[in-house]
């Protein structure tokens, strides 16, 4: 067992794959967890030939037992947790008259319902971890549209809300037990979640990964006496 340890759901690509880079530089020991055991494989071993400790895990994370098998993988190939980020997410867009059921339930699940799941499960290696060093934090990737309601997207503009105000409960909740959480809340960034959105914004103009992935180098840089429970990510110019 290493020092220290993080989960990353969603790290196969993207924003999630960036910040596993970033913890990983930092020394942690990760999972990486995702639906698609192909590209979990590619960017473990990637991650592993840069001299990183990798472990991951593939499952459906937007049910219940994807997120208890996968806690349960890191803690079988760790055996501890100090830092947990839920960056697993999907966005359906849709204009309200046209929103489907399974498409509905399917943002909520995974947007939102993990993350709870995630917290109960991971709970008692970050408590382990409070009280070993009094730092232990969890990272949320919420989304600028978690703090303004964005048409179209309306969905999962609503599950992103209810991300920032979970992290808050959470953060309210556990900090007694040195647990810190803090919700990232980015506008347009240059992944494939985005892509329906390059032909009006190019990818050129919007926030890097790297952006985003360096907010968490910061956070686990913080002394455990202070804590920045949300950082809101803008186009210079742009308010939040």
């Amino acid at each position: 067992m290493g020092e220290k340890a993080a989960l990353v759901t969603g790290g196969s690509s993207g924003i999630g794959l960036a910040i596993a880079r970033v913890l990983g530089e930092a020394g942690y020991e990760l999972t990486i967890g995702g639906r698609r055991p192909d590209k979990l494989a590619a960017a473990a071993d990637g991650l592993r030939a840069e001299g990183m400790t990798v472990a991951e895990h593939a499952a459906d994370l937007s049910t219940e037992q994807g997120v208890v098998d996968t806690v349960a993988a890191h803690r079988e190939a760790h055996g501890r947790l100090d830092v947990l980020v839920n960056n697993a997410g999907l966005g359906i867009g849709a204009p309200v008259a046209e929103i489907q059921a399974r498409h509905l339930d399917l943002q909520v699940d995974l947007n939102l319902k993990a993350i709870v799941y995630a917290y109960r499960e991971a709970v008692p290696m970050l408590r382990a971890a409070g009280a070993e060093h009094g730092n232990a934090l969890v990272v949320n990737v919420s989304s600028i549209t978690g703090k303004r309601g964005h048409e179209f997207i309306s969905v999962y503009s609503a599950t992103k809300h209810a991300v920032v105000g979970f992290t808050q409960a959470m953060d309210r909740e556990l900090h007694g037990d040195g647990i810190k959480s803090c919700a990232l809340c980015p506008a347009y960034v240059d992944t494939e979640l985005s892509d329906y959105k390059k032909d009006e914004l190019p990818a050129e103009e919007m926030i890097t990964v790297e952006d985003v992935a360096g907010s968490v180098r910061f956070l686990v840089g913080l002394s455990k006496t202070c804590a920045v429970p949300e950082i809101v990510f803008s186009k210079p110019g742009e308010l939040a």
